[in-house]
């Protein structure tokens, strides 16, 4: 018996590991790990990090290349196969709908549920709930009904009850997007804090008003901020220099102000002078050249590449779809895409091939223009951003993190030559420099390119 204990420790350290990423240089936020590593990966979960070699089945030798946490993009409106490509040659092993959210959400994660190369999930959407109980005829985006008039109060119950329905159906959080109803009252955005904060999960919200005309982005910050403070709620807010323009300084020191003194909030951004969303939605009732201090030539249309005048705009309009906003200071992005705080995601989508660069490039966009070319900030703490930060956020304990008993997500990466290849005119390119992603335990970018017919992508709930 002294025997086979004595030679149990040489037994497990011979053991064969369904897959083992050996030699690359493992970078771990949550830790602090800085070091070349072996990592023994079975049954989808991170078994061993040695500095010994260890035996795999698989064996992806990642000398000379990095080894990280799966990115976790929060706020991902692409939730299909063409998108999850994109994410998973971008480096990203879960991307997640968290500002529009779904609903009803069983069947959202049913839909996806073994047809998906990455992770997923979806907060409770209160923009589709209420979408459903007004009967608005818009498909993704709010666009008559739910715009042009304020919910009864019959309504309003109906869309609490939908909303936390979601959520005992296992919803992320409560997804919202104000701003696309310009009606919502300020009492009906308070009810759905206090219900976050009565089930312990965060709001994830575009916020009611940008720019600096008031009411403006500090009228809505301070609303959030305010229902957060009263409630004990938890709150995200998306897009924060996309929403404050030249305001974003005064905007994270009130996020930053407002943690010191207890207030569970925080934000993101995505590395863009650009944002996008749908040319029928309320952000472009009259008065939005003053609001978001543009003109029509701010306006790209993403399926022929042309810039916007007022008559293309007009019928546009009409027609329905997603256009492009070219709105915010390069200083202001890399002021919020560095800021210790802020978390990176995306808020992006493809669709046959048309849309935003964001969809495709925003990790390895930061790491190749912040990272290593303007060394604004440290890879670790680019990494940061992508992986522990953002789990933190969901409070999902497996992910965003390399350690023994963790989801075996993984992205490997060329630091030196890690790149973003979409452009406004062309975002349907993949990044390059990303040899091998990983999720749970199941290579679905192997030698830089996607890994045919694996589906090992999870629905994550509550």
């Amino acid at each position: 018996m002294r025997f086979l204990l004595l030679l149990l420790p040489c037994l497990l350290a011979a053991q064969d590991y369904d897959l083992v990423v050996a030699n690359g240089h493992v970078m771990d936020p949550e830790s602090g790990l800085d070091a070349v590593r072996n990592i023994g990966i079975s049954a989808g979960k991170i078994k061993a990090i040695s500095a010994k070699p260890l035996k795999g089945r698989q064996t992806i030798d990642a000398k000379g290349l990095i080894v990280a946490p799966g990115f976790i993009d929060i706020h991902s409106h692409g939730q299909d196969a063409e998108n999850y490509r994109y994410k998973a040659r971008d480096g990203v092993t879960t991307a997640l709908e968290m500002e529009v959210g779904a609903w009803p959400v069983d069947a959202w994660y049913r839909e996806r549920a073994g047809k998906a190369l990455v992770n997923f999930g979806a907060t409770s959407g209160h923009i589709p709930a209420q979408m459903a109980v007004m009967h608005d005829t818009g498909t993704f985006l709010p666009r008559d009904n739910a715009v042009n008039r304020a919910t009864t109060r019959p309504e309003a119950r109906q869309i609490l009850d939908n909303v936390r329905q979601g959520l005992s159906q296992g919803a992320l959080g409560i997804g919202m997007g104000i701003a696309y109803f310009p009606k919502s009252s300020r009492e009906e955005i308070y009810d759905l804090f206090t219900l976050a904060a009565e089930r312990k999960t965060p709001i994830y919200v575009h916020m009611r008003n940008p720019g600096p005309i008031e009411p403006g982005v500090i009228d809505s910050l301070q609303e959030m901020i305010g229902n957060a403070a009263a409630t004990g709620a938890s709150v995200h807010i998306v897009h924060i220099p996309s929403m404050a323009f030249r305001q974003t300084p005064m905007a994270l020191e009130m996020i930053d102000r407002a943690k010191k003194h207890g207030v569970d909030v925080t934000t993101e951004c995505y590395p863009y002078t650009a944002g996008m969303t749908e040319i029928q939605s309320a952000i472009f009732d009259p008065g939005w050249q003053e609001r978001l201090t543009i003109s029509y030539a701010d306006l790209q249309w993403p399926l022929t590449g042309e810039r916007l005048t007022e008559a293309t705009f007009k019928k546009y309009r009409e027609q329905g779809g997603w256009v492009v906003l070219h709105h915010m200071p390069e200083n202001v992005v890399k002021l919020a895409v560095t800021h210790p705080g802020v978390i990176i995601a995306s808020d992006g989508i493809i669709t046959n091939g048309k849309g935003h660069p964001r969809a495709a490039g925003t990790y390895s966009r930061v790491l190749a223009r912040y990272v290593r070319e303007q060394k604004a900030m440290s890879l670790m703490e680019g990494l940061r951003k992508m992986t522990i930060l953002p789990a933190q956020r969901l409070n999902l304990p497996n992910i965003g993190r390399i350690r023994v008993g963790a989801n075996a997500d993984i992205t490997v990466f060329d630091a030196a030559h890690i790149e973003d290849k979409a452009t406004y005119d062309n975002p349907a390119h993949y990044a390059e420099g990303i040899p091998y992603v990983i999720v749970n335990g199941v290579p679905v970018v192997k030698g830089g390119q996607i890994v045919s017919g694996v589906f090992p992508g999870i629905g994550l709930r509550r």
